[in-house]
């Protein structure tokens, strides 16, 4: 009974709108205070600006970040363990795009219908893609740490080696993560048997498990440990800039060192602010409709929150491009290759063309 309310309470708020043959049942029934239930041939109309924003988006994400990753691939210089944990968050974005948004999309309309197990899984999917890009950009903010403030150490500890064992076991823990509403924290599925979030995903697992625990907690680790390594960059940058006198070579490279030290992780804090800025508006929601569930949450607000979340996977290439040069110069030697490579094709089926032709009208000519 109390799944049935809470289900009439969330067709009747503009929270899941629009419904088509919905509306026109509970208008006609006068006898009730309450809305008759929705039929059970219920359709759902798709909102074609969110799928449209969706698709976009899916493009985007998955172009961009297997420009990444090729990029990290044919560059030496990028080979770096930085770089391979920004290669991990790629690779999840990348999944994001290709996988988890076009199950957004069909669970915005409800599918797949009476099938528990693999609605979950749909929307589980991309928890776990969140979960590893947050544990992706948590070894990051370690590895810089450690580069930092353990300089003698690093090459022990940040082993490509220990890298790869890092990122299979923060792939490992967002998957189990991601799970756990396949496992069994999850909500009685409605009637109707529509795979909706809210209807089927617990919002104490999103909130209390997922927000506050995996999401939170490592957010708040990684301000923290870019606070510190920035508080002490400008340290030792001052410091070493007041030592004007006497100034030799080792305290010039010293300086320089730590100017690029204070770039890479100003680049790599501007990944995380933004990742910050994208998904805590949707958590925010989801402990709303927690604490509140009985008040309206505008379908528009709502969808907003979505896009912006999943933006977050398409917008980190252009990032790269804009503040660290390496990337930069590595995209444009590849469209370079890639536009030379066209006009050498071009060229090949022009000249060949030619040849045709002149083949042709010497047949004629004999």
């Amino acid at each position: 009974m109390e799944d049935t309310t809470a289900l009439l309470t969330l067709y009747t708020s503009p929270f899941l709108q629009p419904l088509q043959d919905y509306s026109t049942s509970s208008s006609s029934n006068t006898t009730s205070s309450l809305p008759s239930p929705p039929p059970a041939d219920l359709v759902i109309s798709p909102n074609v600006a969110y799928m449209a924003a969706e698709l976009v988006i899916a493009f985007l994400s998955t172009t961009g970040n297997i420009l990444v990753c090729a990029a990290v691939g044919l560059n030496r210089k990028l080979h770096t363990v930085t770089n391979y944990f920004l290669v991990s968050l790629a690779v999840a974005d990348i999944c994001v795009g290709v996988i988890a948004i076009p199950c957004a999309i069909l669970t915005d309309i409800g599918l797949p219908r009476h099938n528990l197990y693999l609605c979950l899984l749909m929307l589980s999917v991309l928890i776990m893609f969140t979960q590893s890009s947050i544990f992706s950009l948590l070894a990051v903010a370690v590895e810089r740490y450690v580069a930092i403030f353990m300089p003698f150490r690093y090459q022990v500890l940040m082993t490509p080696r220990n890298a790869v064992l890092v990122i299979l076991t923060t792939w490992l823990l967002a998957f189990i993560i991601g799970l756990v509403p396949l496992m069994g924290w999850h909500k009685t599925p409605p009637e109707l048997g529509n795979c909706f979030f809210v209807l089927v995903v617990d919002m104490t697992y999103m909130v209390y498990f997922n927000f506050f625990v995996c999401v939170l907690t490592p957010l708040v680790i990684m301000f923290l440990i870019y606070a510190q390594i920035f508080v002490t960059v400008k340290r030792q940058v001052r410091r070493i800039a007041s030592e004007q006198s006497g100034r030799g070579e080792q305290q010039m490279r010293a300086a320089v060192s730590m100017r690029r030290e204070m770039k890479t992780a100003t680049s790599l804090f501007l990944v995380l602010f933004l990742f910050t800025i994208c998904w805590i508006p949707l958590h925010i929601l989801n402990c709303f409709l927690l604490l509140c569930p009985h008040c309206p949450v505008p379908l528009e607000l709502l969808l907003t929150a979505i896009i912006l979340s999943h933006a977050n996977s398409a917008v980190n290439p252009f990032l790269y491009a804009y503040t660290m040069t390496a990337f930069r110069d590595t995209f444009k030697a590849i469209f370079m290759c890639c536009r030379t490579l066209g006009d050498r094709e071009a060229s090949n089926a022009a000249s060949g063309d030619d040849r045709e032709g002149a083949a042709v009208r010497n047949a004629h000519q004999s």
